[in-house]
């Protein structure tokens, strides 16, 4: 009998409670997975982000100044060449969208920032403790005065605007300035030549683009203060780079593409000094064929390497050529590439200043090709980014190892 009575009782049934609670928790959770991605988003963009709006504010500066007309429209008329003046053909329409283009993508980019200093003030902390990731804090502040100096008539030098805003801009630039140069004289382990990398050069910049602001306002004092504060500090980081002091090379290879800055802050410098003597004078000439040379240094064999596969082995047989340092960054598309971008822009505008200051055919020249290689350059780079939006924000980015030697 107590066989049969197992046998017809009834089956055992699961009941699942679909709670409040449970409900509840998954909500919870699919709140949670939905914010992640936008928080590691916020993790990874760090300030190296702001080399491409360091490059859409220097082609928006470059585009002002090809195709605006000098104040003299009789020397406008006499030139002995047409060659300067192929870019006024261009409409003032573009620059203006290319302008707006620009500002658009700098306020994103710096509102995500801001969002990353609220959310993620830590890793924040780090990059200004990291000897690569420090240099970039100072990109945003140098493309707001970059589009400072490029706005349309709206905002001109001689109004109340620009001084307010070159104040906003300037300031941190300053801050920064006397903040890192004050651990090179004093920090025993952010010694120039422990923490002095070719990123470095970045706060030159800034210093040199504010120096070019304040001149165009007409502020003499202030602009030769800020020129000589960021040539002072080119020169001794120039001499450390130069000799490769220990720590000095302390740069992934996938960073490379910021060699190209020793030809940027001598561009950028002689476009300064121009801009403070009122004239391109013989030592924006010295400034110009000084970035020239460190131009074709870094390009020399890099062009006949690329183009003739026999030619670089003959070259490694040889070893008549330096190593190829670009090869390993261009492998796979990542931020760093924008490096390449604005230090061309900076030439390519220290050779239109040059152009209009020098009579004949070979500056004119020199200035269609520069800046025609320049907008190919930005154009490539624009096309590139586009096509590859989603490897923007990388894991393994070389910067954010800073996060992990804090964490560790």
């Amino acid at each position: 009998m107590s066989g049969r009575s197992l046998e017809q009782q009834p089956p055992i049934q699961l009941v699942i409670d679909h709670s409040p609670w449970t409900s509840r928790n998954n909500q919870n959770r699919q709140s949670a997975a939905s914010k992640r991605p936008f928080s590691s988003v916020l993790a990874r963009l760090h300030a190296g982000y702001f080399r491409i709006s360091l490059s859409l504010g220097g082609q928006a500066l470059l585009w002002k100044l090809l195709t605006e007309k000098p104040s003299n429209e009789a020397d406008h008329q006499d030139s002995d060449t047409p060659l300067l003046h192929i870019f006024d053909f261009l409409p003032s329409t573009a620059f203006l969208l290319l302008w707006c283009l620009s500002i658009c993508i700098l306020i994103s980019i710096s509102f995500l920032y801001l969002l990353r200093c609220c959310f993620h003030f830590h890793l924040v902390k780090a990059e200004f403790l990291h000897h690569v990731g420090v240099n970039y804090l100072f990109a945003p502040w140098t493309s707001w005065l970059l589009l400072l100096q490029s706005a349309p008539a709206l905002i001109a030098p001689n109004k109340t605007s620009y001084l307010v805003l070159w104040w906003v801009f300037a300031i941190p630039i300053i801050a920064l300035d006397i903040k890192i140069y004050g651990q090179w004289f004093t920090t025993e382990k952010r010694f120039l030549s422990m923490a002095a990398n070719p990123t470095s050069q970045i706060s030159v910049l800034g210093s040199l683009v504010a120096a070019r602001a304040a001149a165009e306002m007409g502020w003499t004092e202030t602009a030769v203060c800020m020129f000589s504060l960021g040539m002072t500090h080119y020169l001794v980081l120039f001499v450390t780079l130069y000799q490769r002091l220990s720590g000095s090379d302390r740069l992934p290879a996938m960073l490379r593409p910021v060699f190209f800055l020793f030809f940027a802050v001598p561009s950028m410098a002689s476009l300064a000094w121009s801009s403070i003597s009122g004239s391109y004078d013989t030592a924006s000439k010295m400034l110009f064929s000084l970035s020239l040379f460190l131009f074709a240094s870094l390009l020399n064999w890099e062009i006949l390497i690329y183009s003739n596969p026999r030619f670089f082995f003959w070259v490694e047989k040889t070893q008549v050529c330096r190593p190829n340092i670009f090869k390993k960054s261009m492998r796979k598309f990542n931020v760093a590439w924008w490096a390449y971008s604005f230090p061309l822009t900076f030439l390519a505008l220290a050779s239109a200043e040059y152009a209009q200051e020098v009579k004949g055919d070979v500056a004119p020249i020199l200035t269609n090709v520069l800046s025609g290689f320049s907008g190919l350059v930005f154009l490539g780079l624009m096309l590139f980014t586009v096509l590859n939006i989603t490897k923007l924000l990388r894991e393994n980015d070389p910067i954010l190892s800073f996060a992990k030697d804090t964490t560790a």
